[in-house]
Parts: structure tokens; C-alpha cells; sequence
């Protein structure tokens, strides 16, 4: 059967961008070739960006997941290595953030947490 092998995200500065998701999720630059830039493949599908000359317009149709023990102290980080929040998604209780090129993703708990008949989740607590 066919397998995920990588998942590779168009931007503008693949550099800038694969340095910021390298930070977030502890790994590193594993090669650069042509227009792509890889971080090192951990378990599961591997990352890369591919520069591009078209810019980000809307929302994503696809996005990460990413975990976390504290979200909280996490969107903090996030925060620290260029990323931000969004607020326009509040409602939903999810901690949506955005990588330095606006590409969406959200910060959850590492274990479970409860979501609701709407798809709200209520993980956040102030946040």
C-alpha cells in the first residue's frame, strides 16, 4: 500500500521556514536540495519546504496538529521562535497558531481531552 513519505509545505523563504518548524519540533536541517530544504525524518512522514513564488492567500486546507504537555507554555514559545496565535479561532477552544509565513496548525495536549458535538474543545483554560 502507498505511505505518507513526506509532507512538504510551499513557501516564500523555505530557510527561515524549516529553521522556525526545526525549533518547534526538535529536529534539524538535514539537507538542502534544489528549492527544498528537509528537517531530519523522525518517526512517521518527513518535512520539507519548497520555495515558491505564490503567497500564502487563506486558510489552509490541511494542517498540523502539534503536541504538547502545556500548551500554554508552548504557545509561548511558538511565540519566541516568530509563530503567533490566531484569534479568530477562540471560539472553537483550539490554540490555533501560525508559522512566520501564516500557515495554520494547532497546539494540543499530549493526552486526551474532551470535544464537544460542535467540534469545540475546551483544552485551554485561558490560554
Amino acid at each position: 500500500m502507498p505511505q505518507i513519505k513526506d509532507i512538504v509545505i510551499d513557501c516564500e523563504d523555505p530557510e527561515r521556514l524549516a529553521e522556525f518548524w526545526a525549533e518547534v519540533l526538535g529536529r534539524s536541517v538535514a539537507a538542502r536540495i534544489g528549492p527544498y530544504v528537509f528537517l531530519t525524518r523522525e518517526e512517521g512522514p518527513g518535512l520539507a519546504f519548497q520555495k515558491s513564488t505564490t503567497p500564502k492567500t487563506g486558510k489552509n486546507r490541511v494542517h498540523f496538529d502539534v503536541s504538547a504537555p502545556d500548551p500554554a507554555a508552548e504557545r509561548s514559545r511558538i511565540e519566541s521562535l516568530g509563530g503567533h496565535r490566531l484569534d479568530t479561532y477562540t471560539a472553537g477552544g483550539f490554540l490555533v497558531m501560525a508559522d512566520p509565513e501564516g500557515n495554520e496548525f494547532c497546539v494540543i495536549p499530549e493526552g486526551p481531552f474532551d470535544v464537544d458535538d460542535e467540534g469545540r474543545a475546551g483544552y485551554l483554560a485561558g490560554a
